[in-house]
């Protein structure tokens, strides 16, 4: 196994065959576009498994995470409890296609968090969550054009590849083939908090559009957070003209407060979608809000959805466990205080060798640029240094530390990390941000 603790070269023998052979199977060799390291050059590595903080690659490569399955795994990986209520629930069988009482319990715990979830459907991923919120609100209110921001990033679906981050982002794609010219027509874009540039939009389309969708706080375009004022602007807005505020909080969910942005900002969305956290790491997916909205959804209304996998019993059992503990030991103070610890470190690194940094963090979720900032849209975050952050991300990579392999996404700590993480994490990365300046 290699030794982390020194700069030494990183054995990647395993993990460049298994990108050979999956390259001759699977378009790019992954079944995600930002696993390739498109974004930040050389090849993936690829997991043999993972426990707290840490992954293990297929070299024996071990690395502290902050990537976390891009978010889900808060209490870190493989916790006991977690582990132990999937095994449990896979010995009464992985799949029914018909209700069971974990559903009612998870959707109870749901809306304990946010009480706004006056109704719950549970889907299979963030995607068909939003895809699923964006139809209910077209259908609820007989409107077809919605609303996103620039750099937003709310899954595949063929509405929400306009001006998209994440992966269209990070691999420089504008828009994507395959979404028809008439229906990106229907998606209008915005700067994200612009307040000004949505108050246009509105008096240009009054009455015509069925829902704003946003990440409240931006996850998919690096750490965006939102100004003063703009998610309070844009409910005052919806409201006026009788369109319907949807919060995509599958990055925000129970990580930047337990409630979400909308505890966190005191804002009460129309309707809020979540996804990977309320899962424990497994496929799932969550959509709600006010029950005369959700009321519309079959079988109870005309708006259609459905999914014979939604509300898997195995998902269920793993976001009971992993919610169940949130509520009872209420690790929220501690994850924050070593959240923004971390977050203070690496921009100290950036200041004490003269390199322009900025960032800043939200409870569990944090991120950085290589720009001098403020950064506060999308165009922000696309003028900062990518060329500096892949040199920086390869030299943690070599040093045993693994942030998100693009420049423009946020990062995320779990109750795993432990402060010699931390003072590990930022040691390294000041050795690693020296070396991508020379």
């Amino acid at each position: 196994m290699t030794d982390i603790n020194n700069a030494g070269p990183r054995q990647t023998a395993a993990s460049s065959e298994l990108f050979r052979r999956a390259c001759e199977i699977t378009p790019g060799g992954v079944n995600s576009p930002v696993r390739a390291f498109r974004g930040v050059g050389g090849e993936p590595f690829f997991v043999s498994r993972a426990q707290g903080s840490r992954l293990w690659d297929a070299d024996g490569n071990e690395y502290i995470d902050y990537v976390l399955s891009w978010g889900p795994m808060i209490l870190g990986h493989a916790h006991p409890a977690v582990v132990q209520a999937v095994t449990d629930a896979a010995q009464r069988g992985t799949s029914y296609g018909a209700p069971t009482e974990s559903e009612v319990q998870l959707a109870e715990l749901v809306r304990d968090f946010v009480p706004s979830m006056q109704r719950v459907r549970f889907v299979n991923s963030g995607t068909e969550a939003t895809m699923s919120a964006v139809r209910l609100a077209r259908g609820f209110t007989g409107r077809d054009m919605i609303l996103k921001f620039e750099g937003n990033y709310h899954g595949h679906g063929d509405s929400f590849l306009v001006k998209a981050g994440s992966g269209v982002a990070t691999l420089g794609l504008p828009n994507s083939p395959g979404v028809p010219a008439e229906l990106s027509k229907l998606t209008l874009t915005a700067p994200y908090n612009d307040l000004e540039a949505v108050e246009e939009i509105f008096r240009a389309h009054a009455g015509k559009i069925a829902c704003v969708i946003l990440e409240p706080v931006v996850g998919n375009a690096g750490f965006l957070p939102p100004d003063d004022g703009f998610l309070h602007g844009l409910r005052r807005i919806t409201e006026a003209d009788g369109s319907l505020l949807i919060f995509d909080e599958v990055m925000t969910g129970f990580r930047v407060a337990p409630g979400g942005a909308q505890e966190r900002f005191g804002i009460v969305p129309d309707l809020t979608t979540l996804g990977k956290v309320i899962g424990g790491g497994l496929p799932v997916g969550a959509y709600g809000g006010r029950a005369d909205i959700m009321d519309h959804i079959a079988p109870v209304g005309p708006v259609y959805q459905a999914g014979t996998l939604s509300g898997n019993p195995l998902a269920m059992a793993a976001g009971l466990a992993q919610l169940r503990i949130l509520r009872d030991e209420n690790p929220y103070p501690e994850l924050e205080r070593r959240t923004r610890r971390l977050v203070a470190g690496l921009l100290a690194n950036g200041a004490e060798l003269g390199v322009p940094m900025s960032g800043g963090s939200y409870g569990s979720m944090w991120g950085v640029f290589l720009a001098a900032g403020p950064v506060r849209t999308f165009a922000d975050a696309s003028g900062s240094d990518v060329a500096m952050f892949r040199r920086f991300f390869h030299g943690a990579l070599q040093r045993g530390v693994f942030f998100a392999p693009s420049a423009f996404e946020a990062g995320f700590l779990s109750t795993a990390h432990t402060d010699q993480d931390i003072d590990e994490t930022i040691s390294r990365a000041r050795d690693a941000l020296r070396d991508a300046l020379a």
